[in-house]
């Protein structure tokens, strides 16, 4: 008789998420006030704060909904003009690149997001293998603009080989549309950031090369890489 093989079931999604939040948790231990992104992953964050409440005075917050899952779990929410300095920023990706470069937006807080990243000392970025990339492009790169702008930042994007899709019945945080950018491929990202940051219109490219994690937590199998 063959000796019987034991396969170890392969984590979920959630459950990856959950690992690479665990772990992000070390990153603001002692630090008092602390960013928080939006997200799915990040969710997953906010839950584990609700046991760190006597060690964090306040958190920075990118999104109506976060503002809410942090206070549901006790965490005082300020804004950035009320602080000095952000420490540490948490927060999610919808693609990562060897480089530590970024597509966000997904759920349509990169504007507040990207403010709080570069208002922070270290950004820490919260992921599952499932968004690691080579090169950026393959999830539509959201762009937030200012509604009046919307067809021409789409004219402008196709210029450069995009395919724009309107994000209907949708309004940021900020009152502001969000275009999607399908078909590109990103390979100088850092230079297709700066290009579309002068196209008239654009709050927000969801593009964060320019500022890019400084540490990038990918919840992978059994374990957690760091990058």
């Amino acid at each position: 008789m063959r000796p019987l093989i034991h396969i170890k079931n392969p984590m979920t999604q959630d459950e990856l998420k959950k690992q690479v939040a665990r772990s992000a948790i070390e990153y603001i231990k002692n630090v008092p006030v602390i960013g928080v992104g939006t997200g799915s992953t990040v969710n997953f964050f906010i839950e584990m704060l609700a046991d760190y409440t006597s060690s964090i005075d306040a958190a920075i917050s990118s999104s109506i909904d976060t503002t809410r899952r942090l206070e549901s779990v006790g965490i005082k929410v300020l804004d950035l003009n009320e602080v000095n300095n952000v420490e540490v920023y948490i927060d999610g990706a919808d693609e990562v690149d060897p480089k530590k470069k970024l597509i966000k937006g997904g759920g349509g807080a990169l504007t507040r997001e990207k403010i709080i990243a570069g208002a922070s000392d270290k950004f820490v970025c919260i992921v599952d293998s499932s968004k690691t990339v080579d090169v950026l492009g393959g999830f539509p790169l959201p762009i937030e603009v200012i509604p009046m702008s919307r067809k021409f930042v789409a004219g402008e994007m196709k210029k450069m080989g995009g395919q724009s899709v309107w994000r209907e019945n949708f309004i940021s945080d900020n009152g502001c549309e969000i275009i999607d950018i399908h078909n590109l491929y990103i390979r100088d990202p850092m230079e297709m950031e700066r290009v579309i940051n002068n196209i008239p219109g654009v709050v927000t490219v969801g593009l964060f090369a320019l500022r890019d994690a400084d540490v990038v937590l990918i919840g992978d199998g059994d374990k957690v890489i760091t990058r």
